[in-house]
């Protein structure tokens, strides 16, 4: 794929939606729900993910792999994010994180660019190359406004896309 022919980045909303890069729109709760998801499973407290489980968004962390192209469809409701072992095949993988600091909602838009700016500062540093000069995309995972208000939201997740190409393994390092 040509870097010229890129899809923009688009921004997903942890509490309330999440915009996958093209088209795909999920609404996520962080709260209320009879049936919500459950942690992701892993090794230890914060380890890697053991076995592919649909895990509450909010428990999604640093160096989990996930099936993006799995998230569903348009318009679905989901409080979870399809993760995986990284030795698994997989699309996604969540390589970066900042946590916002307190302070008055900044809006969808801003929140947006602050997510993109740093998804992109990030980019290079995970994969080897500026994203410009790479065959992945990336997306990010943001606070909505009503989770920055009740829930205290400000954490940003930055996800590596392949576009529904199957990897096995972190990407990390990976320069393509």
């Amino acid at each position: 794929m040509l870097p010229t022919t890129r899809r923009p980045s688009t921004t997903a909303r942890r509490a309330a939606a999440l915009a996958v890069p093209g088209l795909l729109v999920l609404a996520l709760t962080g709260c209320g729900a009879l049936d919500s998801p459950a942690e992701a499973p892993r090794e230890s407290p914060g380890g890697e993910v053991t076995e592919a489980a649909d895990a509450d968004v909010f428990t999604v962390e640093v160096g989990d792999c996930l099936n993006g192209s799995a998230v569903g469809e348009e318009g679905a409701l989901t409080e979870s994010l399809p993760v995986v072992p990284c030795s698994e095949p997989h699309d996604g993988e969540v390589y970066a994180e900042t946590e916002l600091p307190a302070g008055e909602f900044p809006g969808a838009d801003a929140l947006q660019a602050q997510g993109d700016e740093f998804c992109a500062a990030q980019f290079e540093t995970f994969v080897g190359i500026p994203y410009d000069d790479s065959v992945y995309y990336q997306w990010s995972l943001t606070p909505t406004e009503e989770g920055w208000a009740a829930l205290d939201d400000r954490v940003v997740q930055c996800v590596l896309d392949t576009d529904g190409e199957l990897v096995t393994g972190s990407l990390q390092g990976a320069a393509k």
